[in-house]
């Protein structure tokens, strides 16, 4: 059997039958490692089972990640093989899940939902709203796009400072301050880096105006965890709406769990059953485009590290 007859892919750690079936739609067959010419990865963070893999298998030349937070495995890009990764995969249900948050929180529906007498009436619109996002890929665009119909004034920060649709204004990272001041709402839907690690802490909070959310459907640990408690604890912020947290999972008894300003979901953005689907075509897509000789989709930037 050659190439001819597919690609040859080997898929672990641990393969299952919808990786398969996106391997074969997308015109790939599936194989052991040592046959293998591509590897399609399923675990999100097994960065030594993966080293140990392709150090047996030196012709292996292209690897397919199964999420778009790639840092676990920053230190194996620079190996000359082609790296693809989820990016821009779970756009959507993450996009919507930071709109649900931002919901949430300017309309105290965790609090409605948890009370058990009538109470007083609270809460804010969104429509008109400024939202600040921190991040420029594909969940940022997604997001943009939903904020529409509320006619929201939106800045993004981004490293590339590239217009983007729908959006007001863009800036570079050394002007985060800028966009924070007057910010209504911050969503955080960045890459997590080592410069990334920590860009809302103490100062960035206080920049913050007393009534404004913060949202984070990123990586917990792009939050100081200890500031944003004292922060919410002085009032220096109207709340916080998290689907990740650092750390992660947010220990019993932690004090942003009984919180009146706290929203938190458990990393729920994009269950296992939203992504399936969504990265079962982003497989079958890269198989077709490697076969062919095409860019891939979610190509990674070795000196990015995304």
């Amino acid at each position: 059997m050659t190439e001819l007859d597919g690609l040859p892919i080997t898929v672990g750690p641990r393969s299952a039958p919808w990786i398969n079936a996106a391997v074969v739609a997308g015109g790939g067959r599936v194989v052991d490692a040592p046959e293998a010419r591509a590897v399609v990865w399923t675990h999100n963070d097994d960065a030594h089972g993966l080293a140990a893999l392709l150090e047996v298998n030196p012709q292996v030349d292209w690897v397919q990640l199964p999420w778009a937070g790639v840092e676990p495995y920053a230190a194996l890009f620079d190996d000359g093989r082609v790296w693809s990764c989820a990016k821009g995969v779970y756009a959507d249900p993450v996009a919507e899940h930071a709109l649900a948050l931002l919901l949430a929180g300017f309309r105290h529906l965790h609090r409605y939902a948890a009370a058990d007498a009538w109470g007083e009436q609270a809460g804010r619109n969104l429509l008109g709203a400024s939202v600040t996002i921190i991040g420029g890929g594909g969940i940022a665009q997604v997001l943009v796009d939903l904020l529409s119909p509320f006619r929201c004034q939106v800045t993004v920060v981004r490293r590339r400072p590239r217009s983007m649709e729908g959006v007001d204004v863009v800036l570079p990272p050394e002007r985060l301050h800028d966009a924070l001041v007057g910010a209504d709402a911050v969503v955080l839907a960045l890459p997590l880096l080592s410069d990334t690690v920590g860009v809302i802490g103490a100062a960035e909070l206080a920049a913050m105006p007393e009534h404004a959310w913060l949202v984070n459907v990123a990586r917990g640990a792009h939050v100081d965890t200890e500031a944003l408690v004292a922060a919410l604890d002085a009032g220096a912020i109207g709340g916080a709406a998290l689907d990740v947290t650092d750390p992660e999972p947010l220990p019993d008894g932690h004090p942003l769990w009984s919180r009146p300003d706290v929203v938190i979901t458990p990393h729920t953005a994009n269950t296992r059953a939203m992504a399936r689907p969504l990265l079962g075509a982003r497989i079958t897509e890269n198989v077709r485009r490697r076969i062919a000789g095409d860019d891939l989709v979610g190509l990674v930037d070795p000196q990015l590290g995304y």
